[in-house]
């Protein structure tokens, strides 16, 4: 053994865990069994049955065996590094190299107690090995991506229309599966939301949607429009040879560790069909409370919420603002070894253990309303309803609250206080707002400054007075712009993140929710100091996470 060599555990991990308590003891009774039914390993039927996070788990590994944990998304990885080590046992090892001196090889593993990994590292190499660790997941996405062999999707399409021109129609099925493949990487490398596929008179134009924004990615040519649409309908069990109706469906792919759902909406235009893919990534979902970036006090607010026997906790905001997002990490939050915790949802975004989740199907009459009457007679703690859009369902909401569960729902308005109107429009009796209405939270997403370009405003005061903004009272303010860099594809922005209006319905407010007057509601909070939306947009672009500009445009009349 060469230069690193970790102190070897004198108990299982399992035992480890526990008496970390990180889980309980009827968690690693249930993990064991099913590993001896499985034969996995039982850091991954732990991550599996949903008893830890892969984050939470490598987190215990580096610190059990005093190794530092790096950040994989953040490395810049040197194929010529990469390639020291087989690309088949890295990926058997869960490993990867990252960087090389000239006597030391440094490997990011899984487990960081693997020593007969590392022994055979430095035999492939002969070079003495240092270990960081990472989450498994992370690791193989990385390989994946690194390991490429296959050629990039320009090569693919240029494979395509070569064949395309000696009309060989059945060699083109591999190159067109791989092309299918190739594209969903790129937009999921690009953290793309959205794949379109526009048809257009002479060509085939591909965009995607990264942090909220609908980006050109490729011209493919017009003869391979018709072969690639059909390729995904395919995949999504729609009728190929039917053209002139929408059709919607989705498929499954894998990409590393990492499963993708996606979701598939086809529509005739002028110049063929046009496709937009939904990218679902569940390997992407913040399913902590504190991931979430709230202020502390909110999120123990919203803590505390998912541990009432009932009530209504509602999620309020447009499309597209991270409302989903929110309510799976709540759920999550939720005790779900001793409650029952059931959703209706249009459609399953992301799948969650030991939750009984069921599609909404209008087409055979499973609506939100026919979905929650039965579900009341499945003996549920929990109901998550993913939107609440009609009468029927509004009414049942309420009912369910007043029969002891908990319910969690969306609903589109603009802000926290819009929520209470917007019930009573719906047909909940104003009397009954008091009883079960228990939270109420607005968010947005605001585009994230890219932290590798980002820079400090020179004169943040005179730009807090450009927006008729106060200064913090406790501090010297530092606010950043965004620049534009390789890593952020000259944008300025990477990523979103989210900002909160967290309405806590405690007795003040209660006298004012049967008169359904929002204006009402939004001067006593503001009364009582509470956060707005724009507010928490500012403590964000204090923080250094986005840009004044970037929350004037998304939060400033809310």
């Amino acid at each position: 053994m060469g230069f690193f060599t970790p102190g070897l555990p004198t108990k299982r991990l399992g035992d480890r865990l526990l008496d970390a308590s990180l889980i309980s003891p009827n968690q690693l009774e249930l993990a064991l069994r099913e590993q001896k039914r499985t034969g996995k390993l039982i850091g991954t039927v732990l991550q599996d049955l949903g008893f830890i996070t892969g984050q939470d788990l490598s987190a215990f590994l580096a610190k059990d065996a005093q190794t530092p944990t790096v950040d994989i998304a953040k490395v810049v990885f040197d194929p010529e590094v990469i390639g020291l080590v087989p690309f088949a046992y890295c990926k058997e090892a869960g490993l990867i190299p990252i960087g090389r001196t000239e006597d030391t090889l440094t490997l990011v593993m899984a487990d960081p107690f693997n020593v007969v990994a590392i022994d055979r590292v430095e035999q492939i190499t002969n070079l003495r090995v240092e270990v960081l660790n990472a989450p498994l997941p992370d690791i193989l996405e990385k390989l994946s991506a690194a390991h490429d062999r296959s050629g990039s999707l320009d090569q693919t399409i240029d494979e395509l229309m070569s064949i395309s021109a000696r009309s060989a129609g059945d060699d083109a099925a591999a190159p067109m599966v791989r092309a299918i493949d190739q594209l969903i990487a790129a937009a999921v490398r690009k953290s793309s939301s959205d794949i379109h596929l526009e048809p257009d008179e002479r060509s085939l134009r591909i965009r995607m949607r990264s942090d909220g924004v609908l980006r050109a990615f490729m011209l493919v040519p017009k003869d391979l429009q018709d072969p690639l649409i059909a390729r995904i309908k395919v995949l999504a069990n729609l009728d190929v040879s039917e053209t002139r109706l929408p059709q919607d469906g989705r498929f499954s792919t894998t990409l590393g560790r990492r499963e993708l759902n996606l979701r598939v909406s086809c529509l005739p235009t002028i110049y063929g069909e046009s496709i937009v893919m939904r990218i679902l990534d569940s390997g992407a979902l913040l399913m902590e409370l504190p991931s979430m970036g709230m202020r502390a006090e909110d999120e123990a607010r919203l803590a505390k919420a998912t541990t009432r026997p009932h009530g209504i906790v509602l999620v309020t905001g447009p499309t597209g603002s991270g409302k989903t997002t929110t309510l799976y990490t709540a759920l999550n939050a939720v005790n779900r070894h001793e409650r029952a915790v059931f959703t209706l949802e249009d459609p399953i975004e992301y799948r969650l253990p030991y939750i009984r989740q069921t599609p909404i199907n209008e087409k055979i009459g499973l609506t939100f309303g026919a979905g929650l009457r039965t579900l009341l007679r499945q003996d549920p703690d929990v109901l998550l309803v993913g939107e609440t859009r009609d009468k029927e369902t509004a009414q049942l909401m309420v009912r369910a609250a007043l029969t002891g569960h908990l319910v969690f729902s969306s609903l589109h308005t603009n802000d926290s206080f819009g929520a209470v109107p917007r019930l009573i429009d719906l047909g909940v009796e104003p009397f009954l707002l008091p009883a079960t209405l228990h939270m109420i939270v607005a968010q947005r997403l605001v585009r994230r400054l890219c932290p590798v370009c980002k820079q400090p405003v020179p004169d943040p005061g005179a730009l807090l007075r450009s927006f008729n903004l106060p200064p913090p009272k406790d501090r010297e303010p530092t606010l950043w712009k965004a620049c534009g860099c390789p890593e952020c594809h000259n944008q300025g922005y990477r990523g979103r993140v989210a900002i909160f209006e967290v309405l806590e319905i405690d007795e003040p407010y209660l006298p004012l929710l049967p008169e359904g007057n929002s204006e009402k509601l939004k001067a006593l909070a503001r009364e009582r100091g509470m956060p707005l939306l724009f507010d928490d947009g500012v403590r964000r672009a204090f923080r250094g996470d986005t840009t004044l500009e970037e929350v004037y445009r998304v939060a400033f009349n809310t």
